[in-house]
C-alpha cells in the first residue's frame, strides 16, 4: 500500500488550473440556466441548450469556447440541482421505488440524446450513469441516513445526489479536473479528492470508511496508462471493496460481460469473494444508455461486505439480461437479500432508498402512468413531473 502526506490527501480540487475551473463555473451557470426548463417539465433541445452554453461561457461553440461534451455536463448538472431541490419530497410522494423510477425517467427523458462525442468521453470512456438506472443502483444500495457513501469516480454526481436524497454523508473522488471542480459547485459541503480511484483504498484518509459504495468504473482504461487495460474494472473494484465497512455493501455498474459465470472472469470474482460475497448479477440491454450516446450492454453486481465462506463458490442471483430499468429495477426487488452485519441491523423500513416490501409495490403498468407528480416548491410553485 502506497503511503501519502496528509497534505497529498487533501481534496485535490484547491490546486485546480484556472482554465478548469472556469470552465466548470461556467457549466454550473449553464445548469442554472437551465434547472427553470425542468421545473416547468419542458424538453431541453438543442436551441435551449445552446443558448444556455453561449450565455454562460459568452461565445458559441463554433468560436471554441465550449464543446458538447460540456453542453451534456451542463444538463446532468441541471438533473441534480433539480434532484438536490426537489428530490426529498418527490420521493416522499412517491411512495415506491417503482413510481420513483417513473418520475425520475420523465426526467431523464427531457434531457437531449448525447449525439455528439468528444475525444475526451471516448478515450477515458466518460459515460455517466442515466438517473434510471442509478435510481435502481441506490434502491439495491438501500441507503439510510445513517450511511456514508463512496463514489470513486463521481463524474457529474448522478449517483451522489441519490445518495443525497436518502439523507447519507458523501464521500466523493473525481480524477477528471472539469468534473472534479463542477462536483464542488454541485455538492459545496462535501471535499472532493482527485485520486486515481484504482488505488482508492491506498489514497483516501484512513478515516473515511463508507458503509455502502455506489460505482460506475471506467470499463477498460487507466489513468496515465495508454491502451486498453482489460481488468481496469476489476481494479477499480477491488480497491474499493477494500476500503468498503464490514457489513456494508457496494453496488457497481460494469460492461456485461463482467460476470462470475464467464470463465475469463471466475479467478477473478474469487479473489474478490476473498472480501466480500456477491449476493446479485444482472445485465442491462444497451438501450438504457442510448440518452447518454452508447448502447453499450452493461451489468449491475452487489457485494456485500462480508467475505464469502468459499470463495470459489459463486451462489449469488446471476440472471439474465434486463431489458430496461424498471425490469431489474423488479428482480432486484424479488431477488437482492437484506445488506449483511451492521448495515442490515439499522434497516428502517421507511427510508427513501429501503427496497419497498412486495405487497406495496407497483406494476410496471401503474408506475409508468403515475408520472404526473407535482413537487411543491418554495414559494409556493411547483415543478410539474
Amino acid at each position: 500500500m502506497k503511503m501519502i502526506s496528509p497534505a497529498a490527501a487533501a481534496p485535490a480540487v484547491v490546486s485546480l488550473p484556472l482554465a478548469e475551473t472556469n470552465a466548470a463555473g461556467a457549466i454550473f451557470a449553464a445548469a442554472g440556466l437551465l434547472l427553470p426548463h425542468l421545473e416547468r417539465g419542458e424538453r431541453i433541445d438543442a436551441p435551449k441548450l445552446r443558448a444556455a452554453m453561449e450565455a454562460a461561457f459568452g461565445a458559441s461553440d463554433a468560436a471554441g469556447a465550449w464543446n458538447w461534451k460540456q453542453a451534456y455536463d451542463a444538463c446532468e448538472a441541471a438533473t441534480i440541482l433539480f434532484l438536490g431541490k426537489y428530490g426529498k419530497p418527490l420521493f416522499r410522494k412517491a411512495a415506491s421505488a417503482d413510481a420513483r423510477l417513473s418520475a425520475l425517467s420523465k426526467i431523464a427523458g427531457l434531457m437531449p440524446t448525447h449525439t455528439r462525442r468528444s475525444e475526451d468521453a471516448q478515450t477515458f470512456q466518460q459515460f455517466s450513469t442515466p438517473i434510471p438506472l442509478g435510481l435502481v443502483a441506490a434502491t439495491a444500495a438501500a441507503i439510510t441516513p445513517a450511511d456514508r457513501v463512496l463514489e470513486p469516480s463521481a463524474g457529474t454526481g448522478l449517483l451522489a445526489i441519490l445518495a443525497e436524497i436518502a439523507g447519507a454523508s458523501l464521500v466523493l473522488n473525481e480524477l477528471a479536473e472539469t468534473r472534479a471542480a463542477l462536483l464542488s459547485s454541485l455538492f459545496p459541503a462535501v471535499p472532493v479528492t482527485r485520486f486515481d480511484a484504482a488505488q482508492i483504498d491506498d489514497h483516501l484518509d484512513t478515516a473515511a470508511v463508507p458503509s455502502v459504495v455506489l460505482m460506475n468504473p471506467p470499463f477498460s482504461v487507466m489513468a496515465n496508462v495508454e491502451g486498453r487495460i482489460a481488468d481496469a474494472a476489476w481494479r477499480h473494484i477491488a480497491s474499493a471493496l477494500a476500503r468498503l465497512a464490514p457489513g456494508g455493501r457496494l453496488v457497481t455498474i460494469t460492461g456485461a460481460n463482467f460476470t462470475p459465470d464467464h470463465a475469463a472472469w471466475t479467478p477473478a470474482f474469487t479473489r474478490l469473494q476473498e472480501r466480500g460475497r456477491i449476493v446479485f448479477s444482472a445485465a442491462i440491454n444497451g438501450a438504457v444508455y442510448a440518452k447518454h450516446g452508447t448502447t453499450y450492454a452493461t451489468r449491475l453486481t452487489i457485494f456485500d461486505g462480508v467475505p464469502a465462506d468459499d470463495p470459489g463458490v459463486f451462489s449469488t442471483a446471476i440472471l439474465g439480461v434486463a431489458p430496461d430499468a424498471a425490469t431489474l429495477l423488479e428482480w432486484v426487488s424479488e431477488h437482492v437479500p437484506a445488506a449483511a452485519g451492521h448495515h442490515a441491523r439499522r434497516r428502517n423500513p421507511h427510508i427513501l432508498f429501503g427496497r419497498t416490501p412486495p405487497r406495496a409495490r407497483l406494476s410496471s403498468a401503474h408506475g409508468a402512468a403515475n408520472t404526473a407528480i407535482l413537487v411543491g416548491c418554495p414559494g409556493g410553485r411547483r415543478a410539474h413531473l
